[in-house]
């Protein structure tokens, strides 16, 4: 055989050999980059918890978990859970010491009304810190649920102008990095913030919202984050509803109400029990948002962790990032299973039609429409409130219009050194690093997503140690880079794993964004009919042919989701980049604006403006070019 008669014949065994091995090749890139990039780092930084002088110890464990500061009440029952009678008779005690009252009470201003008024006495309970971190995450998903299912409700069954750009842009608030969120509540609510100047128009305040009711602002802001992820989530699954079961309902008598409890709620359940167990997971690993906004007076755990690392007592943070990764794989292994046995969101094939929100005058003023626009007004100030400060931040200063930030950036751009942060390369590298992201978080999301599902029974526990980035401290993660790859780890035989720079950057963003992917994309998967895939494997499709042509076309809408989360999560993402882009001129938007943070708060809102502007024009885009379709 002549050279030129083997090429192509190589050609051929190469290209089979890809297709019959592609997904497991896949599979194994996919694990070696978790292992470098996310199970080193974290290991690097848990070993100084239950490791000391070379010796396995679990005594640091054993001191937080009996220390009442962290755990409370708990604590005692850590120090000696045998005791159950003492502990029991405890509990029965604090039970006792509750009472029940009713009191005249006169509840309206200016009006000698008495009201019966029910009161309860609880003695105080010792919460500990991960007991107040678990209530204030409590409290924001009970926030985040109240705010996001209105939004919901009016996206999915109403048609108004602008609602594809409305819907586009809920994911914004998302990926705004959090020192971001922090600055744009101090612009509406504090003491010289907008709000007060609005207030003041009509003779009220100022108020010190922030200085007095700084957990109130700390949840609300957590809102923020998450109620426009319950709202994506819901109107998903509204989107969802077959239409001819609702009709089918209301043939067999069922009122317009009964069939919406009885058909439509079960059917949105799953997705607002989803999005609440994220909203809670994310909110009880909240960092800068708190600190920020209630510093230590109002530390959770991550702050804590964030504290000890500042004072150089990196043994108790790492014992409390264990602790904390612990309670968080739990939540996320429960999220997981309630997730693998709900139905999924399937796309529906016929969807309700969405009705005019304002055809005429008197349905404006019916009572719905008009809860409708008093839900508006609440969203304005809370939702658009903050970025339409920021943004007015950037024009004003205490003397009124001006472009003075906006000139420094320019100048800065022109002018400024090659060791000094430039505007123009900060977007370009957001951009780029957004895009390159998609590259390797998407392949990643989705090659987890077809092993767990094929795993069966197992794929829950794979899901969930690959969901780890979910369930880490994004402090721990930070300095776990920063210890391991960033100054390097001594291999076996002389060599050392050391990555910086560019490509550091990426994986690190891919494997914070690749979960997003693989929540997108698992459930469509799991509820993909078999009997398709096997059927083109009978007809002698190989498997990474049936994958490619039959099962990732049917999940399409749920890879560009999740693509739009990767995209998202890479640009507004902060803690391992301003690391790993140290010394570099690789910093990105969310670096540039701390950079510019330190010197003087007008340029890097300007800058921070700059960034909302791409963010919100790339998801629109995203949006626009990968949706799904709808009118």
């Amino acid at each position: 055989m002549s050279l030129l008669d083997r090429v192509p014949v190589d050609r051929t065994r190469v290209g089979t050999w890809l297709e019959r091995y592609a997904l497991q090749v896949t599979a194994l890139v996919t694990a070696a980059v978790l292992v470098v990039m996310l199970y080193v780092p974290v290991g690097v930084v848990f070993v100084n918890a239950v490791v000391e002088d070379g010796v396995p110890t679990l005594e640091h464990v054993a001191a937080v978990l009996t220390d009442p500061f962290y755990f409370g009440a708990l604590a005692d029952v850590f120090a000696d859970p045998l005791v159950i009678r003492t502990h029991l008779g405890s509990l029965a005690a604090w039970l006792g010491a509750v009472s029940i009252s009713v009191s005249l009470e006169y509840p309206i201003p200016g009006v000698s009304l008495p009201v019966p008024w029910p009161g309860v006495e609880m003695p105080d309970v010792r919460t500990g810190l991960f007991g107040f971190t678990a209530y204030q995450a409590a409290l924001s998903t009970a926030a985040s649920v109240a705010l996001g299912l209105p939004a919901a409700y009016v996206l999915a069954n109403y048609e108004f102008y602008g609602r594809r750009t409305l819907r586009s842009l809920t994911i914004l608030p998302f990926v705004l990095p959090g020192i971001m969120v922090a600055v744009g509540f101090y612009a509406m609510f504090g003491r010289a913030g907008t709000l007060n100047t609005l207030l003041g128009l009509v003779g009220i305040g100022p108020f010190a919202f922030i200085e007095a009711a700084p957990l109130a602002v700390v949840i609300l802001a957590h809102a923020f984050y998450n109620a426009p992820l319950v709202a994506r989530l819901t109107v998903a699954a509204w989107e969802s509803v077959d239409v001819r079961t609702v009709e089918t309902a209301r043939s067999l008598g069922a009122s317009k109400r009964r069939a919406f409890r009885d058909v439509v709620v079960p059917q949105l359940v799953p997705a607002v029990l989803t999005g609440a167990l994220l909203t809670f997971i994310f909110t009880f690993m909240t960092f800068p948002i708190v600190l920020a906004l209630g510093g230590l007076q109002l530390a959770t755990v991550e702050v804590w962790i964030y504290d000890r690392i500042q004072r150089l007592d990196v043994v108790e943070a790492a014992t409390l990032a264990i602790l904390e990764t612990i309670l968080s794989l739990g939540l996320t292994y429960a999220y997981l299973r309630y997730e693998s046995a709900q139905a999924g969101f399937s796309q529906a094939a016929s969807r309700p039609a969405r009705e005019a929100l304002f055809p005429d005058l008197r349905t404006a003023c019916s009572p719905r429409r008009l809860a409708i626009v008093g839900y508006g007004l609440v969203a304005l100030v809370l939702f658009v409130g903050p970025m339409a400060s920021l943004v007015v931040g950037s024009v004003t200063d205490g003397s009124g219009l001006t472009l003075r930030n906006y000139a420094f950036l320019l100048e800065r751009q022109l002018e400024g050194a090659s060791f000094q942060t430039l505007p123009l390369p900060a977007i370009r590298n957001s951009l780029l690093f957004g895009v390159a992201t998609l590259a390797v978080a998407v392949p990643m999301g989705v090659v987890l997503s077809v092993l767990t599902v094929r795993a069966g029974r197992s794929g829950t526990v794979i899901d969930t140690l690959a969901m780890l980035p979910l369930a880490v401290s994004g402090v721990v993660f930070g300095i776990g880079l920063l210890q391991g790859l960033v100054f390097g780890v001594s291999l076996p035989g002389g060599w050392r794993l050391q990555i910086t720079g560019a490509v550091a950057i990426v994986v690190a963003h891919a494997v914070a964004a690749y979960p997003f992917v693989t929540r997108n994309v698992s459930p469509l998967l799991a509820n993909l009919d078999p009997a398709m895939v096997e059927s083109a494997r009978a007809l002698g499709a190989s498997r990474l042919r049936a994958l490619l042509d039959i099962e990732l076309p049917l999940v399409a809408h749920g890879i560009v989701a999740g693509a739009a989360f990767a995209f998202a999560i890479s640009i507004g993402e902060f803690s391992s980049t301003v690391i790993l882009a140290s010394g570099s001129e690789s910093y990105t938007m969310p670096v540039a604006v701390e950079r510019y943070l330190g010197r003087r708060s007008g340029p890097a809102i300007a800058m921070a403006t700059v960034l909302l502007v791409v963010t919100a024009a790339s998801f629109v885009v995203i949006d626009r070019v990968g949706g799904r379709g709808d009118p």
